[in-house]
């Protein structure tokens, strides 16, 4: 179930701080922009949804949210400190989500994370490294109040959909160039730079694999878990992300082996142009070998070599030479070696 198409990406005003967004929701539409400073007063009125975006905060902004929702100590750090492990945490009616994010930068791929706090009445994203904006989800979100007033387990599973919505541009774009390789590997053997690109692929298609993986795990938990804040209503939504997250990491294990087979099927035709190669020398050489043995055998100065004193010897000679390396490359051309 696609949201927001994930190439879409709209610009975001960030504070200096790292404020992204900061709004309150009452039945699926905003009623105020807020300051961080009074998200607890809003999230403690009943039916009040508070959704606050950071990216890349300060300490500071970090530990004011802390104090506005109880979170615990460790989420803080966490959050505070990218390069997380994809996982989910349970701090007593509270949710801590880690995801990897991933996109193209230029020939390579960029990773970044993003940390979901969700709690009753509330969800705070914070967004570290790499990661297309998260404004196109709060758009879709808010132009549908109905879905988005089903509360902050929904605008958990828009993020986490978007997330992994945001794996496919990478997918195929890899896998364009990836088809591409595969065709020229038959054609002939693989230079150096391709070499070099198609293990630069299979490094970043790992490193992909390994933020997609334990996300399967993520909303796993949260489809069949009893966790707190996500209702039995939305666990199907969460099913429809780990099928998707799920054929995404079939993806990225199908293109590995490709790219594996290319690699050996590169291998297999240098080898077999090689071998070529060796076949055409061995049978020049073997031709070649013909009148250097027999000139070397006349060349020896020996006075009574009887051949020496016939008439017509040099005659003979030439065309036995002509007769036999005819013969060879004859039956050279026939098995294919020339």
């Amino acid at each position: 179930m696609n949201l927001v198409s994930p190439n879409v990406v709209t610009p975001e005003p960030v504070t200096s701080d790292g404020v992204i967004a900061a709004g309150v929701y009452v039945e699926g539409r905003r009623v105020a922009n807020i300051a961080i400073d009074e998200a607890a007063s809003w999230r403690n009125k009943p039916d009040h949804v508070v959704w606050i975006g950071l990216h890349e905060p300060e300490t500071a902004l970090l530990k004011s949210l802390q104090r506005q929702f109880e979170l615990h100590d460790l989420a803080i750090e966490d959050a505070d400190h990218a390069h997380q492990r994809p996982k989910i945490e349970q701090y007593g009616d509270a949710l801590f989500i880690v995801a990897r994010t991933a996109q193209l930068d230029g020939d390579s791929i960029a990773f970044g994370e993003t940390h979901l706090f969700v709690g009753e009445g509330y969800l705070v994203s914070v967004r570290h490294g790499a990661s297309t904006s998260y404004t196109p989800v709060r758009e879709r979100c808010e132009s549908c109040p109905r879905a988005l007033a089903r509360g902050e387990d929904y605008i958990l599973y828009a993020i986490l959909d978007f997330i992994v919505d945001n794996y496919s541009p990478v997918i195929e774009t890899i896998q364009d160039e990836v088809e591409a390789m595969e065709a020229e590997v038959l054609a002939s053997a693989m230079t150096r730079a391709q070499i070099e690109r198609l293990y630069l692929l299979r490094r970043d298609l790992m490193r992909l694999r390994n933020a997609v993986g334990p996300l399967v795990e993520v909303c796993r938990r949260l489809e069949r878990d009893n966790l707190p804040m996500i209702r039995p209503t939305m666990r199907p939504l969460f099913r429809d992300v780990t099928d998707h997250v799920r054929t995404i990491q079939e993806q990225i294990d199908s293109l590995r082996e490709v790219l594996a087979f290319a690699f050996e099927a590169s291998l297999l035709v240098g080898q077999a142009q090689e071998t070529a190669i060796s076949k055409k020398l061995a049978s020049w050489l073997a031709i070649v070998a013909v009148p250097t043995a027999i000139a070397g055998i006349y060349g020896m100065n020996f006075k009574n070599m009887p051949e020496l004193q016939w008439e017509y010897g040099y005659f003979a000679v030439i065309g036995a030479i002509a007769a036999i390396c005819t013969m060879l490359f004859w039956r050279f051309r026939r098995s294919g070696w020339l």
